[in-house]
């Protein structure tokens, strides 16, 4: 359920699992709420697109193009918040095949390509006043990934943002910090990608909306779903494996770990943690017979909880993941390489609970454009 004290705002849920549009009922939990300037970024503000004509309200578009997903948010502001009017996301695997042979391979940019044409044509539809449209590490990674920026530009007529490393993680804070329990004063957040997790601590009591403040260390680091799996196989795993896969990803944390030690001794410490694989752990734990957002974001899950879902996710075979409706079969080969490295997280930073967040790196992004905009003291004044 949802902590107290965060503060409610009207950003309204994204639909299922962002495969459609308009959503219209709260999430669980306190939404994001506008902020100061991020951390780690220069003031000027990020580079963005237009797209047809303005409406008397601003139309916002967030693109993340990542390892394994294309995802778009489209929102209009409300209040401190936004409402989500449309929403796309679609299993590109971009990065596949990239940690062998350091290029994009032809078949997952020509995926991406045609998924890029569509959010495309929704931007279109519905009036994007502004958009930033940014990919993350593979795009970073291969010899290939500027070429495949300018392929885009020709073909999907988007201008896709490479963005670095410390800039994926402030966004990736800023979209979900809210979630964060105002009382605690250490907070590890992560963002479980494809190709790289991001993962910040936050120090300090939350005193103000602008998380920035509060960031102590921070890293990106090699390790994502697409990467592990691809290096251990991720179809037969079992606990010999398993364990090898958490070994390898703790030595990848160890950096930050020992960096960012004293967190662990902060009062209230706690883990917060976005992405597909955190929040397929509280669909499983949940018992949801489909993934429903409003029932996992802000939820809180206690260790003995996420241990149970992971050792029950280790004794599945690859049919009975894919045969859940929280994973599919698009992600069963993945889902044990993201509990490694969410396992690895949870032994170096031991926590008795941790929030879940269904929003992160889009929700981000919005906030921001928004923020740069003034787009809250713009709708009181109208």
């Amino acid at each position: 359920m949802a902590g107290e004290g965060l503060e409610a705002v009207t950003v309204e849920d994204r639909q299922q699992a962002d495969a459609a549009a308009a959503a219209s009922a709260p999430s669980n939990g306190a939404e994001p709420c506008a902020i100061g300037s991020p951390p780690f970024v220069a003031s000027k503000p990020a580079p963005t697109q237009s797209y047809g004509w303005r409406p008397p309200v601003a139309t916002y578009a967030a693109l993340d193009l990542g390892t394994n997903n294309c995802r778009l948010l489209i929102a209009r502001p409300a209040q401190h918040g936004f409402r989500v009017v449309d929403a796309f996301s679609r299993i590109v695997r971009l990065g596949e095949g990239l940690s062998a042979s350091g290029r994009l391979a032809d078949p997952a940019m020509d995926r991406a390509v045609e998924a890029l044409k569509i959010c495309k044509s929704k931007m279109s539809q519905r009036g994007v006043t502004r958009a930033r449209l940014v990919t993350t590490e593979a795009c970073r990674a291969a010899t290939n990934g500027l070429d495949f920026v300018r392929r885009v530009a020709d073909e999907a007529d988007l201008d896709l943002e490479i963005v670095d490393q410390r800039t994926e993680a402030s966004l990736a804070v800023t979209g979900c910090a809210a979630l964060a329990d105002p009382a605690a004063e250490g907070v590890i957040v992560f963002d479980i990608g494809g190709g790289s997790t991001e993962i910040v601590w936050m120090g300090g009591r939350s005193q103000a909306r602008d998380p920035a403040g509060r960031i102590r260390e921070w890293a990106s680091l090699p390790i994502g779903v697409v990467s592990v799996a691809e290096r251990y196989g991720g179809v037969d795993v079992g606990r010999e494996l398993f364990e090898r896969m958490v070994s390898d990803c703790s030595d990848a944390l160890a950096p930050f770990a020992s960096r960012a030690a004293a967190a662990n001794d902060a009062a209230g410490f706690h883990l917060l943690g976005t992405s597909g694989t955190v929040t397929t752990v509280a669909g499983i734990h949940l018992g949801l017979p489909r993934y429903d957002r409003r029932m996992v974001d802000g939820l809180w899950m206690e260790e003995s909880e996420i241990l149970t879902v992971i050792d029950q996710l280790v004794e599945m075979d690859y049919a009975a993941r894919s045969a859940n409706a929280c994973i599919g079969r698009e992600r069963a080969d993945l889902v044990l390489a993201g509990c490694a490295i969410f396992e690895a997280i949870r032994r170096a930073f031991p926590s008795r609970k941790v929030r879940i967040a269904d929003r992160g790196l889009r929700e981000g992004i919005l906030l921001r454009m928004m923020h740069e905009d003034r787009a809250w003291w713009r709708r009181k004044q109208a």
